[in-house]
């Protein structure tokens, strides 16, 4: 059982990971995540009460609380507002911020001016208690809560405790600091997370429903929630798509580039499908829905991105548990600090508690809980910007391990639609001889070679139906009558039959249809699934990132496939193959964990299924790409393949440079703490200062 729920005052990632890890421990449940962008919480497996979450989170993070979510409520609508400043949206800061430095500057001067007492209130105290209220107050409810290792009770405590000993501007410099970074954190990983509500963009927020009562017809608008399948919307031009449904009257354009990137616009008529949050661009449609909004194509993509949060990478499972005994080692080392030395006789007590403050303030691993998440977040944003759905961090890392690359052939290196890609006319006729006699005998058919023949043929809209009369053969072609003639449309078997000569054929990688008029044999049209305008080039990308083996595992004929995998420079290929041989064939590649398999992602699913990683080539109606595959590129194209490549390189540079970064740089101020080279400002910017630098590096991944 899956279940959503909205996440109320929850702003630190930090807190996030860990309320999804508490929860995570309670019986019966599978999964949690929680994305902080859409303040959207998912729960997967037997639901705990509301109540034991909501105590669980406020622990953690005081004030949380989560509230539960109708399934068919849609996700919440992007910011359209910029975000305000900083000096507007903490002005408390600010004001500790003047007074603080005008206590620090005048310090002398306001003593004698206002007393000494007077001047630490006003200069140092209100300061304080701007800035550190909020973190005294978490705190305070932390250690009620049993809580002891938390950024709140750490730099709570340090602070009262660098007072206690006369450190006052220091303690206020610390809170100072601190708040101010928490600020700018906050502030950058939300800019960060708006890589993926550009998304968010394409949900509609209008249905026009349609209302029939006694012969009369009203359009009345309507929440998209709201409609059900069966009924009938009103889609103007310019206009989104509400829901997922097919085209009953009307026709026009549709732009799906808000959902695939691909810019060319989409012909739809009665009879066709049309799929949520793409947009009309000419003529008036009404569509006959048919599913909810909760299960359309832009909800379902939504949804995958957000459940992708809850699909960690092994990195970042392992960061959450480092965090869990780190903080407690430092607290440790830091009581060791404060009470070994002065009492052998190794200074005073003052001094080693002060160093061991300083090891509180710097012990904090907010820099490694927040960014890590945070970059490979924006990773899967950048990947959705273009296109491509990755259901975890965990999928970006497995794409490291990849040496080979296995592609379908139809629809994933080819187009899967059929063209005329030549006409080889007998002595005597012309291609549009040849093109007109298939026209005329193909005008009835339905079949892809057939509307290839007719999209092809001059003059196919003008032609009156009736006046052909039509016999199909099966496993043959079609004969035809028209105008006191007889045609013949089909393979050499057909013409044979009638005793007609066909005339061999050069090799070609497509279907050969052989055309005859009376008796007479007038040539060939070859028609075939042609490859992809970006496969080649794709191809090329590919091996300059490394992958060292591309091959092709197809059903189709040995000859055409032999073909594609030359034009592209394969290094092997397997034809003839059903799905189940398919599944065989990639055992022979190697391990699983170093093959990447590209396929439609329906008939493919077992084999995208024991890839190291599936890649569908999804479109926009599959169900079965969404739920196997690891990820599944939108569009269709292969050039999407080098860029989920690029994008996991990346990220994982990125990653590694915090990880190493801020674990460098604790460590070396940790040591020069110890032996009193670092006081509490060198702790307090380091602390802050390499979270903020960890957190802006990361969001160099959603670009």
């Amino acid at each position: 059982m899956i279940k959503r729920y909205a996440v109320h005052n929850l702003h630190c990632a930090g807190c996030a990971a860990r309320i999804e890890d508490a929860i995570a421990g309670l019986p019966g449940v599978q999964s949690v995540g929680i994305n902080l962008d859409s303040a959207r919480m998912r729960v997967e497996g037997e639901q705990p009460e509301l109540a034991v979450m909501i105590r669980l989170a406020d622990g953690i993070e005081p004030g949380t609380t989560f509230s539960e979510l109708d399934e068919n409520e849609p996700l919440p609508e992007p910011d359209a507002e910029p975000q305000p400043s900083l000096l507007r949206s903490e002005p408390k800061l600010w004001i500790a911020a003047v007074l603080f430095a005008v206590g620090m500057i005048f310090e002398e001067r306001l003593d004698a001016l206002l007393t000494p007492l007077v001047a630490k209130l006003v200069f140092f105290g209100i300061p304080y208690l701007l800035c550190g209220l909020p973190v005294l107050r978490k705190g305070l409810q932390s250690l009620l809560n049993r809580d002891f290792f938390n950024e709140y009770t750490l730099m709570g405590g340090a602070t009262i405790a660098a007072a206690a000993i006369g450190q006052l501007p220091e303690a206020v410099g610390v809170m100072l600091f601190y708040a101010i970074g928490e600020a700018f954190q906050d502030r950058a990983a939300g800019n960060s997370r708006r890589s993926i509500r550009a998304l968010l963009a394409a949900r509609p927020t209008v249905a026009h429903l349609i209302e029939e009562h006694d012969g009369s017809r009203r359009v009345t608008d309507a929440d998209p929630a709201a409609i059900r399948p069966g009924m009938r919307i009103l889609v103007k031009p310019g206009e989104k798509i509400p829901l997922d449904g097919t085209v009953r009257e009307g026709s026009s354009q549709v732009d799906t580039s808000p959902l695939t990137g691909e810019s060319v616009p989409v012909s739809v008529s009665a009879g066709k499908p049309v799929y949520a949050g793409t947009v009309n661009l000419e003529g008036s449609l009404t569509i006959e829905v048919t599913s909810r909004f909760a299960d359309s194509s832009v909800a379902r993509i939504l949804e995958l991105v957000e459940q992708a949060s809850a699909n960690k990478a092994p990195i970042e499972r392992f960061i959450t548990r480092f965090a869990r005994y780190y903080t407690p080692a430092v607290v440790a080392l830091a009581a060791l600090v404060a009470l070994i030395p002065p009492l052998t006789g190794h200074g005073t007590f003052d001094e080693w508690l002060y160093r061991a403050l300083v090891l509180l303030v710097i012990s904090c691993p907010c820099a490694l809980v927040i960014s890590i998440p945070l970059g490979y977040f924006g990773g899967i944003g950048s990947a959705a910007k273009r296109g491509i759905l990755v259901k975890g961090g965990h999928v970006l890392d497995a794409l490291h391990t990849i040496r080979t690359v296995a592609f379908d052939k139809t629809g994933t290196l080819t187009r899967g639609v059929f063209e005329v890609v030549r006409v080889l006319p007998a002595a005597g006729t012309t291609e549009e001889d040849v093109l007109a006699a298939a026209r005329l005998a193909e005008s009835r058919s339905t079949h892809p070679i057939a509307r290839a023949i007719m999209k092809t043929a001059s003059g196919a809209r003008g032609f009156a139906l009736e006046a052909v009369e039509v016999k199909e053969m099966p496993g043959k072609g079609l004969s035809a009558r028209h105008a006191g003639h007889t045609l013949l449309v089909g393979n050499a078997l057909l013409l044979e039959d009638a005793g007609i000569a066909v005339p061999s054929v050069p090799a070609g990688q497509g279907s050969v249809v052989h055309v005859a008029r009376d008796g007479a044999y007038l040539g060939s049209i070859e028609v075939s699934d042609v490859l992809r305008p970006e496969s080649a080039a794709a191809m090329r990308a590919l091996r300059a990132q490394g992958i060292e083996k591309l091959v092709m595992l197809t059903g189709d004929r040995p000859e055409s496939a032999a073909l594609v995998a030359k034009e592209l420079h394969l290094d092997d290929y397997k034809a003839g193959l059903l799905p189940e041989g398919k599944a065989d064939a990639l055992g022979s590649l190697g391990p699983r964990q170093s093959v990447l398999f590209v396929g439609d992602g329906i008939n493919d699913a077992p084999v995208l299924a024991l890839s190291g990683v599936g890649v569908a080539m999804g479109g926009l109606g599959s169900e079965a790409a969404i739920e196997v595959a690891d990820a599944v590129i939108l569009d269709d194209s292969p050039s999407r393949l080098p860029e989920l490549f690029s994008i996991a390189a990346k990220t994982r540079v990125v990653v590694w440079q915090n990880i190493v970064m801020a674990l460098g740089i604790k460590g070396l101020f940790m040591a020069l703490g110890i032996v009193g080279l670092s006081g509490l400002w060198e702790a307090v910017f380091a602390d802050v200062g390499v979270a903020l630098l960890a957190v802006l590096n990361a969001t160099r991944t959603a670009k």
